[in-house]
């Protein structure tokens, strides 16, 4: 690939990322860390050196988002909403191959925490915003940018706090674009780019089993830590049933298209996808992982409770039965208890935003494929949704086919291919051209 011309945003994005991971926004899931100020701080000096004036708001010292209004704020058009967050989950270092927060560029990749996770599209967001805003070029419908703080903790002192307390930055905003979509896979032996129209709804649970507290040296049949124990096997033993909803029935049709599979059974489909299929298969079914467990205080004593923590994701249309269905496997004895809730999501895959992101993947990738996605996990579009804005994962790469992409979120040596930074520019310019 040749060199990009100065000037463009592909010149450009990998310093900005760069500099975005070299600005450390760990965030522990509560306010002990660095906050994102210096990185919001950032964001607003690049928009500033164009230009584009933003504002930095603080749902608490430290934890900063950046809020922009750019296009044409006077088209009758609906607004387009450009959202990535700003903080990302905290890194070991002795880990990893390279430092975490260095930014090295190593064989093609820029390793770092948030390369992939999501200061790779803040930055390609923010280079080509830059590039068409030297050259005049505004996009003819009113656009909100918006980098938020916390999205790594559910959003709190972020995207779901702008969206209680400051909801006039989403005004006039009905359809958005963010993170965890237009990445590339490869199917059969064509590159199929998926672009996220789903997640599913959180539903973190607390489990406690209550039993009779002793000495641990005397019988104890009414023992809540066994209690609790058989519950989580049979809830880590249970096989929750496969049930695509219209996103995930529309990426199979072009799963059984591009590889001639005759199989209609889900997990069959899924195999295609190599080790995409982590993220890929727990958009069929519901999930539920124990993550943390509490109980006891002395080695030889009974303790009369027992508790754990289970990350339970539902399917879109699910929120009702969800629970109900994990007081049923987990049996009698273990109260199950909502503890961290969030809607699930699930938009039509059509119409004209849609049409343009597809539009621009064939322009840069003639021959590629385009299909739809539930995610596993959940973006700040939660937030967005409750202001009735249409959101969509469009954050897109180009990647070779033998990158675990999946696994790099949240993951140990954490990178991106320089070129599809370049790649993601290009797509991300000719969509806005058209969306």
């Amino acid at each position: 690939m040749s060199a990009p011309q100065p000037g463009t945003a592909q010149s450009e994005v990998l310093e900005i990322c760069r500099d975005l991971i070299r600005i450390d926004t760990s965030n522990f899931g509560d306010d002990t860390g660095p906050g994102e100020r210096a990185a919001a701080e950032h964001v607003a000096a690049l928009l500033a050196e164009v230009g584009i004036e933003s504002e930095i708001i603080e749902a608490a010292p430290g934890r900063a988002s950046v809020v922009a209004r750019w296009g044409n704020q006077d088209s009758p058009r609906p607004g387009l909403l450009i959202h990535g967050h700003l903080d990302v989950v905290p890194a070991q270092a002795a880990d990893w191959q390279v430092d975490p927060f260095a930014a090295e560029v190593v064989d093609g990749y820029l390793f770092g925490r948030g390369a992939v996770d999501m200061k790779d599209f803040d930055a390609i967001v923010l280079a080509v915003v830059r590039e068409r805003q030297r050259a005049g070029r505004i996009p003819d419908r009113p656009i909100t940018l918006i980098f938020t703080s916390d999205e790594e903790a559910g959003g709190v002192r972020g995207a779901q706090w702008l969206a209680r307390h400051r909801p006039d930055v989403l005004e006039g905003c009905t359809e958005a674009i963010g993170e965890v979509g237009g990445f590339s896979t490869e199917v059969g032996g064509q590159r199929l780019y998926l672009i996220e129209t789903g997640e599913k709804g959180i539903s973190w649970m607390r489990l406690t089993a209550k039993g009779t507290a002793g000495h641990g040296s005397m019988k104890a049949p009414d023992n809540a830590i066994v209690h609790l124990s058989r519950a989580l096997v049979a809830l880590g033993e249970h096989a929750w049933p496969a049930e695509p909803g219209p996103s995930m029935q529309a990426l199979f049709d072009k799963v059984r298209e591009l590889t001639g599979e005759t199989s209609t059974d889900p997990d069959d489909l899924l195999a295609h996808f190599g080790s995409a299929v982590r993220m890929l298969g727990a958009g069929v079914r519901n999930s539920t992982n124990p993550t943390m467990l509490q109980a006891g205080y002395k080695h030889n004593v009974i303790p009369g409770e027992a508790v754990a923590f289970v990350d339970g994701r539902y399917l879109p249309g699910h929120a009702e039965t969800f629970l109900p269905a994990v007081q049923e496997v987990v049996g009698a004895k273990v109260l199950v208890e909502p503890h961290i809730s969030d809607i699930a999501l699930e938009y039509p895959f059509a119409g004209d935003l849609v049409d343009a992101m597809t539009v621009a993947i064939h322009k840069n990738d003639p021959g590629a494929h385009v299909a739809p996605f539930v995610m596993s996990g959940g973006t700040d579009a939660k937030a967005w949704d409750t202001h009735g804005i249409t959101s969509y994962g469009f954050a897109p790469l180009r990647l070779p086919a033998d990158l675990d992409f999946t696994a790099l979120f949240h993951g140990v040596d954490e990178r991106v291919p320089v070129d599809a930074l370049e790649f993601g520019c290009q797509v991300l310019d000719d969509f806005l051209d058209i969306a």
